[in-house]
Parts: structure tokens; sequence; C-alpha cells
């Protein structure tokens, strides 16, 4: 695509989807920025009908805080998806909504991200929005950070290669796990302790469980430049994004729209006329 139908595309304002295992998030973009974002949770069972009420809701009723007006009616849209059996009611309720087919990222779209990586089929829909979106907002080479269901650490090389990543449970998931397999103990508030020796159980938790985490991402971050052999940059997003970054040793950058803005590019540079 020309830089003159990219820049046509940019002007055109667009649902764009990103469909996770525990949120679904999406949003309004128009000139190539974000006007306004939801975030659900997401719910394996939906219909397209269901799909098409919830998109129809927010866009008639929820105004963009940015702009303080009502938000734009989507001509188009791209949709990420990580539930397979989701992706055909979200498709169907985008395209009632916008009178067009979305686009679905998958084999066939247009990244031009460089992979050095052994299967690049395995490579989930919203990780390639995310290292697209890191490379183009904060250039390369660059970790990303996702706290979702699992912890997920992508990297991108000084070459602008996405080389691989690390996959760990997430923060969440791994408060859960400690609290129904031990009887004893309870479920506790996600949040740092006073500090890091706990004086009761649910404090000594809260040390483990948050900053475990921190040290285990601060530590594998320092794991990944020694391989690498050089530092990066650091973006990180999720609900407990703006907390852990606070408190890691590192320098983090959080960037809540990420997946989305990945996603707006995408859409920019594979869209025909």
């Amino acid at each position: 695509m020309s830089a003159k139908d990219a820049k046509k595309q940019a002007e055109k304002a667009i649902l764009v989807v990103d469909i996770g295992n525990t949120t679904t998030k999406f949003g309004i973009a128009e000139g190539g920025e974000l006007l306004s974002t939801w975030e659900i949770t997401t719910s394996r069972a939906q219909t397209a009908d269901e799909a098409w009420f919830l998109l129809a809701g927010y866009l008639n009723f929820k105004p963009a805080a940015s702009m303080g007006s009502e938000v734009p009616w989507p001509q188009d849209g791209i949709i990420s998806s990580v539930v397979p059996s989701l992706t055909s009611a979200w498709t169907q309720a985008t395209a009632r909504l916008t009178g067009r087919r979305p686009l679905v990222v998958g084999p066939g779209l247009k990244t031009s991200l460089k992979m050095d990586f052994n299967d690049p089929a395995e490579v989930g829909s919203d990780r390639v929005a995310d290292m697209v979106a890191a490379r183009e907002r904060y250039g390369f080479p660059v970790v990303v950070v996702d706290l979702g269901t699992s912890t997920n650490i992508e990297v991108m090389n000084d070459r602008g290669e996405f080389c691989g990543g690390i996959i760990a449970p997430g923060l969440h998931v791994s408060a859960a796990a400690l609290s129904s397999k031990a009887a004893r103990l309870p479920v506790v508030e996600i949040k740092a302790p006073a500090s890091i020796v706990g004086k009761s159980t649910r404090e000594a938790m809260q040390s483990g469980i948050i900053m475990g985490e921190i040290a285990r991402i601060d530590g594998l971050i320092d794991m990944v430049w020694r391989e690498l052999g050089y530092e990066t940059s650091i973006v990180m997003y999720g609900p407990d994004a703006e907390a852990i970054g606070a408190l890691m040793a590192h320098d983090v950058t959080v960037d809540q729209g990420l997946t989305l803005y990945g996603l707006v590019w995408l859409y920019q540079h594979n869209r025909k006329k």
C-alpha cells in the first residue's frame, strides 16, 4: 500500500477488537489515533447477536473521553482473537455494525514483521499486533511485557526481528492457584505489602505473589538482556501494569493501548480502498 492510500485509510473511523482469554478490548480509531477504548470480560458462549448488541450499546451511549463528544460510527474494522470459538461471532457482529466484513489478523495479513521463530504460525495474533505496535511506537530492540491470564514477555532484537519470548502463569492465575490448592491459605487482595517480610499470613502471601512477580519479571528481563548481549526498552500493559511497573528495578513504559494501536497499523497497511 502506498503512503497516500495508508493516509486515506487512517482518516476512516474503524473498530479495532482484541479478543483475549480473560478480557476483550475494543475501541474506535480515526486518523491513526484511538479515540475511545473499552474492556469487557470475555464470554466464551457469546453469540453474534450478543456481540453486536454490546458494541452498538457502547457506540451509542459512551462518549469519547478525549473528544467530549459522541464516538464516530466505524466504517470498517479489524479483529485479533486468541479464542477461536468467538472469532466468527465478533466478525459477524462487526460486519453488521460497519457494513463491511472486517480484517482478521492471521495468515495472509501483511505485517512486515521479521520472524526469527521456529514456527511463525504458532505466534498468536495479539502477539503480532503487540510487536508491530512496539516497533512503530518505540523502535527496537524492545521487550513487551503483557500482564494478562499469562505473563508474556516478547522480544524484538536490534535487527527488528521478533525472536521469541517467555510465557509464565499470570499474577491472578498464580494467586488463585495458591489459595485453591492450600486449604488454610485465603484469597488475598492483589496489592503490594507494606514490607517484604509479611507480619501475617495475608501479608506474607501478598509479598510472595506481588513482589515475587516483580522479581520474576525483573530477573527474566535481565536474563533476556544477557542472552541478547545488550539492553532494550521495555513496554508493559495489562490490568496491573502501572502498579507492577512502578515497583520494578527497570525503567518501564506502560502503554495500555499497545495491542489496539497495533491493530490500527495492521488495518492501515492491509485494507485496500
